[in-house]
């Protein structure tokens, strides 16, 4: 078997990203592939400096709307099927990047998604859970046909209340509000695991995301709002799945899935 190490971030701007060189250390890192979110960027105006390594395929989704939301997708896996999903991304505002691809004996569904931000108005948030059940419904017509799935993404809610800093203090809020928590109830109860969670279990102050107010990532005062998802066919195969704090760059940090395939 051989590992493949898979990368998720929400980079809150990729050619602000750029102008920081906050993407060189993928050239280090050895990623087979990388999902990234909220490019607020065409794709033809993705910097070709982010850094120096050349991925065999950049598959790219963009908003109809110039500077907003944005996915991009870099991988050397050879796929066999690309797609912007517009059946769950009916605004066309550039939130998914679907690929395929087959390694040893799995054939897989993998998703790079920018789920929708609910907090502005109730018609977003009405929107981010029509959002959340097309997609959910999309990956199990895929499960249907065989498919292994792997999802990455910013799903935009905190699951848990282990999963964000201020619980209480968030109840009413977008990103942790019950029905955005009770959909992640029944998008794992229908076969899917949060890898982060396998690997760690209940081990707390875990987080992705931190406001850029009141020195909140200095404080670890955040959410982990970004997400590796595998379906349970693939649960053996999870070698590991952990955040990069680290790294710097962007409002959230990178997050990682390794799987042995």
């Amino acid at each position: 078997m051989n590992t493949y190490k898979f990368i998720s971030w929400n980079v809150n701007g990729i050619r602000a990203v750029d102008k920081k060189e906050a993407l060189k250390w993928i050239d280090e890192a050895n990623v087979d592939l990388l999902g990234v979110q909220e490019t607020k960027s065409q794709v033809v105006q993705i910097p070709s400096t982010i850094f120096e390594k050349e991925y065999k395929t950049l598959f790219g989704s963009q908003s109809a709307i110039k500077g907003r939301s944005g996915t991009a997708l870099f991988t050397d896996i050879e796929t066999t099927f690309q797609c912007n999903c517009p059946s769950v991304d009916v605004l066309d505002e550039g939130r998914i990047n679907e690929v395929h691809f087959t390694i040893a004996d799995k054939d897989i569904a993998f998703f790079n998604v920018y789920f929708p931000n609910g907090q502005s108005k109730e018609e977003r948030l009405a929107y981010k859970m029509e959002f959340y059940n097309r997609f959910l419904e999309h990956c199990e017509s895929l499960k249907k046909e065989g498919k292994s799935i792997i999802v990455c993404g910013d799903v935009n809610t905190a699951h848990k209340a282990i999963d964000l800093a201020r619980p209480k203090a968030n109840e009413k809020t977008s990103g942790f509000l019950p029905m955005e928590r009770d959909w992640m109830d029944k998008f794992i109860s229908c076969g899917y695991i949060d890898t982060l969670r396998h690997v760690i279990g209940d081990e707390p102050e875990h987080y992705s995301w931190w406001s850029y107010r009141a020195n909140a990532r200095a404080n670890n005062v955040g959410w982990r709002i970004d997400y590796f998802y595998v379906s349970e066919d693939l649960k053996d195969n999870i070698k590991d799945a952990y955040i990069l704090n680290e790294v710097m760059g962007s409002d959230h940090c990178p997050i990682a899935l390794e799987i042995e395939l």
